[in-house]
């Protein structure tokens, strides 16, 4: 979508076209009339969520630098993680998950499987500097061939997928499928695509309100890195088609009241946001993303009744995961945690 309005960035930005745009918008009709979801999450054939439109222009990058390997970072359960394992292997790359410890959910041991049934190698880490250790090596070891993509996609590059995605919901409210909305509801991690969604949306001289709800550490999500990575992003798409405005990024209204006690760790607002989604609209989301960013939604909702068009933008993936029957044993021991202890207390129901 970003190219038909600037078409130079057609031939200078590198894309492979991995899923299928644009994803449904519809409406959440037990929320209200005027709440809508944009799903992303069957967007791509073999996994879905917000990742692949990052994906899309960093396997192209890859490719045409000659990459035979790619590298990123997560933790355990990280649906970053599986998401690039599973399009480096539809793709002919080589894959290396350099994954840290988390909080224990049902979630955590199905990403794994499904990681290991792509063939990518999952390197357990004890902590951030040891993951930075892994690297370092992976980098001597494999020189120039290999490309790596930082945590969540969120480099300037991957980013520009959900520049291109706000110009894709735009389309959408023209073709009259949802009116403009008034604030758009989403998920804040490594920042990727909340700052896209801005970027684009400011580029196109629409004044939505972006809500992005923090659902990882304070030090990895904030106002400051939002808006370098806006900046960063912006200068990127300028240097490729001058025709792309130099915006001056504003810092976003961060909600930081759904946390909870750290990132992954279910709350109970969450939990039930996501028990009422999947009763009423058979909308499945999970605990530490989406659970929290609808409970931030609901909880606006409830105080503020009005006719306000509310878009909540879905980031979590729909399609089945592989690996269901493998034998966790495969994995390396550290993973092995996993499977042998309990989950945490509300994912238990």
């Amino acid at each position: 979508m970003l190219d038909q309005h600037y078409p130079a960035l057609a031939a200078a930005l590198p894309h492979l076209p991995l899923g299928h745009w644009p994803s449904p918008v519809t409406r959440l009709a037990s929320l209200g009339h005027n709440v809508f979801v944009k799903h992303d999450g069957y967007c791509g054939e073999s996994y879905g969520g917000n990742k692949l439109r990052k994906l899309e222009h960093l396997f192209a990058d890859a490719r045409a630098r000659g990459c035979t390997s790619v590298m990123t970072y997560g933790v355990a359960g990280s649906n970053h993680a599986l998401a690039t394992a599973t399009y480096a292997a539809q793709l002919g790359f080589d894959c290396y998950n350099l994954l840290t410890p988390q909080t224990n959910a049902h979630y955590v041991a199905q990403n794994l499987l499904a990681s290991l049934a792509t063939g990518a190698q999952l390197v357990p880490c004890a902590n951030d500097d040891e993951a930075h250790q892994h690297a370092a090596r992976l980098r001597r070891e494999l020189g120039a061939g290999l490309y790596e993509i930082p945590g969540g996609g969120s480099s300037p590059l991957g980013t520009v997928g959900f520049v291109s995605a706000a110009f894709e919901l735009l389309s959408q409210v023209r073709a009259g499928l949802l009116p403009l909305p008034d604030r758009i509801y989403v998920a804040l991690g490594t920042m990727g695509t909340a700052a896209g969604i801005s970027l684009g949306l400011a580029a196109a001289g629409v004044d939505t309100e972006v809500v992005p709800v923090r659902v990882v550490r304070p030090d990895i999500a904030n106002s400051e890195k939002f808006i370098a990575l806006f900046a960063s992003t912006n200068r990127l798409l300028h240097q490729l088609d001058p025709g792309f405005p130099l915006l001056r990024p504003l810092a976003p209204r961060i909600r930081h009241d759904q946390y909870g006690q750290q990132y992954a760790v279910f709350t109970q607002a969450g939990m039930a946001a996501k028990k009422r989604l999947f009763d009423d609209e058979q909308l499945k989301l999970e605990g530490t993303y989406t659970g929290k960013t609808m409970a931030a939604l609901l909880s606006d909702l409830e105080q503020q009744r009005d006719d306000r068009t509310i878009l909540y933008w879905h980031t979590y993936n729909a399609r089945p995961l592989a690996g269901a029957g493998s034998d966790y044993h495969e994995l390396p021991a550290p993973f092995h945690r996993y499977f042998e202890t309990p989950v945490q207390a509300l994912d238990r129901a």
